[in-house]
């Protein structure tokens, strides 16, 4: 009897040590620092393990626990030759001998108290410079009375990506959607893109590509559901480029949908803000959509065209609109992203602005997952903030809404003065110049940069620029003839000079009432890089003919 006493007490022993549960971080979530080169060259294929040959950087581990514990850190590795190493938390040090062994072996660690719950990180280092460390790590191992410590279980190191949706109900029709981006000082780690205007087919924002590139980026999604190669995508379903600004880069993209793409190599401070604007103009009858980005540059106070892209089965107005932060390559998701997104506001096709004050907070599956819990978002300042990575213990909850107060300030937009205006009147005037030595066109002369050709004298009154006229006209483009407008015969338009494009008030200075002028305008007179219609592109030279029936004086 007394025997069985004993057997009972050593099993209930047992049972009391084995309440104890063992977590094992996988050595693929690790980080180094510095950053390895390339994504994938930190580990070995074969075995999963972290492959630790540069004594220059630190290893780092990132755990969250739940509650204050007292915690068993081991390693599980192999060395090809004897090693120390350091293992820094919880602003401790401890040195750890590791023995040659050409199989994994646990080697035991350091138990650590810590005395508050939250993410923690543990960093491997070594203090004295070694050619080649030879050491291959399998898994960080922890040991505690915590039942619910929470680590990044898959080989996906990128911080997760997290959004601003604002809601807005189906039923307006917006054709203009402006916000503004300001990334404090400290927060635009490489390999971070913050989207300012998403949506249904698009998205716009600044990315930061490397320590020396930083861009701005504009795409559109063809249609259909190829998901990799864009050569697999039908003419009749791929996103056509109409025009883009000076120096912008433009081309199709894939593996992530596929589309046009457009970006523009632009060093974007922090801690500036940056206003961005994306206009549509549908087309019900052709099942199109033109979408066209803009982006404000206050050090110029102008706005700068990025791309206007003309998009397949659409005809839709701007929905779903949303903005996000993301970590595009995982070799530094342990680095903290924050961006600031403030003064949403849409306007509507009656001419109606809206100020979007309501923002909810979601994330993507690695954020669902739970895999990555260092996300958050609120208000600050009257701005909402996203924050992605850093293993911070400021966290959101994914589907909370926050609002901010009403400025009631609607953004004035004139994308009319724009910073590549003189590049692009040179290149204009150069493409005139070009059409009348290829006898595309035929001039008389010029009058403040308005080119023309009197096609019949008139007998009446010149034409004042202020006058009130009654004409016949057909317009069309220079690049390729297309005719976007023309009145129909018996039926004239009646228009007053001063509220048309300053190519008409200028030219037809130059026609008397009663007679017919060809005018060429630059886009610069004409809509500039405005996407005044689907058939009219950003940047338009344009070609009018018109018959002056009668001039008013005002």
């Amino acid at each position: 009897m007394q025997r069985v006493f004993i057997l009972l007490i050593t099993i209930l022993a047992v049972c009391s040590g084995n309440a104890q549960k063992k977590y094992s971080i996988p050595a693929y979530t690790a980080y180094a620092m510095p950053v390895e080169k390339e994504e994938d060259i930190l580990f070995n294929k074969k075995d999963s393990s972290l492959i630790w040959n540069d004594s220059h950087q630190k290893i780092e581990f990132h755990f969250n626990s739940r509650k204050q514990d007292s915690i068993n850190i081991n390693l599980f590795l192999k060395s090809k030759r004897d090693n120390k190493i350091t293992i820094e938390t919880n602003g401790e040090k401890y040195d750890l001998i590791i023995p040659h062994s050409k199989i994994f072996q646990l080697i035991k660690g350091p138990k650590v108290t810590y005395t508050s719950s939250g993410f923690h990180r543990i960093t491997l280092s070594v203090d004295h410079p070694i050619k080649k460390m030879h050491t291959n790590i399998q898994s960080l191992q922890l040991i505690s009375n915590d039942e619910d410590i929470q680590f990044n279980k898959k080989s996906r190191r990128n911080a997760a990506s997290v959004h601003l949706r604002y809601p807005l109900n189906d039923t307006n029709k917006v054709v203009q959607f402006y916000n503004e981006i300001t990334v404090p000082k400290g927060f635009d780690p490489v390999h971070t893109y913050y989207m300012a205007c998403g949506f249904a087919r698009g998205y716009f924002g600044i990315q930061v590509n490397s320590e020396n590139e930083r861009r701005v980026i504009f795409s559109v999604w063809d249609a259909g559901n190829e998901a990799a190669d864009r050569n697999k995508v039908a003419d009749t379903n791929k996103v056509q480029l109409l025009a883009k600004g000076e120096d912008v880069i433009a081309a199709g993209f894939g593996n992530e949908g596929t589309g046009g793409h457009s970006h523009w190599v632009y060093p974007w401070n922090t801690d500036t803000t940056y206003k961005f604007l994306v206009t549509i103009i549908p087309d019900t009858i052709t099942q199109t959509t033109i979408y066209t980005g803009y982006i404000y540059l206050p050090e110029l106070r102008n706005w700068k065209l990025i791309a206007s892209f003309k998009a397949p089965r659409d005809g839709h107005y701007l929905n779903h609109l949303y903005s996000f932060n993301e970590n595009f390559v995982g070799v530094n998701g342990q680095l903290m992203r924050k961006a600031f997104f403030g003064n949403q506001w849409v306007q509507l096709n009656n001419g109606k602005w809206i100020e979007l004050t309501e923002a909810q907070f979601t994330g993507d599956a690695t954020a669902k997952a739970f895999d990555r819990t260092d996300i958050a978002s609120g208000v600050e300042a009257n701005k909402f903030y996203l924050i992605n990575g850093g293993f911070d213990n400021t966290v959101s909850k994914l589907g909370s809404t926050y609002t901010r107060t009403a400025i009631k300030q609607r953004p004035i937009v004139d994308v009319t003065k724009n910073v590549d205006s003189v590049v692009e009147f040179k290149k204009e005037i150069a493409e005139i110049y070009k059409a009348v030595a290829d006898k595309k066109i035929d001039t008389t002369g010029s009058i403040n940069n308005v080119y023309y050709q009197i096609l019949k004298e008139g007998d009446g009154e010149n034409v004042l620029m202020t006058d009130t006229v009654t004409v016949y006209y057909k317009g069309s483009l220079l690049s390729d003839g297309s005719v976007f407008d023309q009145t129909k015969e018996g039926k004239p338009a009646t228009f007053s000079l001063g509220r048309l494009i300053k190519g008409w008030a200028i030219g037809l200075s130059k026609c008397k009432e009663g007679g017919k002028i060809r005018l060429i305008i630059p886009s610069a007179l004409g809509y500039s890089i405005r996407s005044r219609s689907a058939a009219i592109p950003p940047n338009s030279i344009l070609v009018f003919d018109i018959e002056v029936l009668k001039a008013k004086h005002s």
